[in-house]
């Protein structure tokens, strides 16, 4: 993706992101992108999160990879909700060994898909907030269908300020990196989530 995305109008590139961080493939593999519409593999029902959280307090969580560990920062008071299912899904061990499936030089990178192949994974109600996307910020993937309904295990996180700006308001943001930022611009597609591990217990 070019990085100068001044080159975009503001409508069209936010129609084009909201179809990259979608929980289901763009376009299938040998066909046309003008004919062909995206194939929504359905969603299984999200079951509600046993985690009990506290907005007060700092909940840090450290992602593993073979270059390193990245370390972020959750935000419980903004999205509860949200941050409760993920460190539920981290205290399962559901993420280890999962992959990156996608990889947008200077966009973000992308995983927590069960299947590996950017289809899988539940619902869970969007906690859409006002926080900016920048660097290192961390959101929940979904379809172009609604902004209502989240993925409730995808994730990614953003490679730049200036393409990942024109997703605030459009997807949750739930946590920052705060250190592991050049293990973060190592990660290419199919690199494995070695661990995910809840460092707030």
């Amino acid at each position: 993706m070019p990085k100068n995305i001044t080159l975009f109008a503001a409508p069209f590139f936010i129609i084009f992101t909201s179809f990259l961080l979608s929980s289901c493939q763009l376009i299938p593999k040998a066909t046309s992108p003008s004919t062909t519409s995206p194939t929504i593999t359905p969603f299984t029902t999200n079951q509600m999160p046993t985690t009990t959280i506290n907005p007060n307090s700092d909940s840090i969580v450290g992602l593993k990879t073979k270059n390193g560990e990245i370390v972020i920062k959750l935000y419980p008071k903004e999205a509860p909700n949200t941050v409760a299912n993920f460190l539920s899904k981290i205290q399962a061990g559901f993420y280890n060994n999962l992959v990156f499936h996608r990889v947008e030089p200077g966009f973000v990178v992308q995983g927590g898909d069960p299947l590996g192949t950017g289809t899988g994974g539940g619902k869970i109600k969007s906690e859409i907030n006002s926080i900016l996307f920048k660097r290192g910020s961390v959101g929940l993937a979904r379809t172009a269908e609604s902004k209502e309904v989240s993925n409730d295990s995808q994730f990614f996180i953003c490679l730049s300020d200036e393409t990942c700006a024109q997703l605030t308001g459009e997807y949750v943001n739930f946590g920052e990196v705060i250190s592991g930022f050049e293990v973060l611009d190592k990660i290419a597609v199919n690199d494995k989530i070695l661990e995910l591990t809840d460092s707030t217990k």
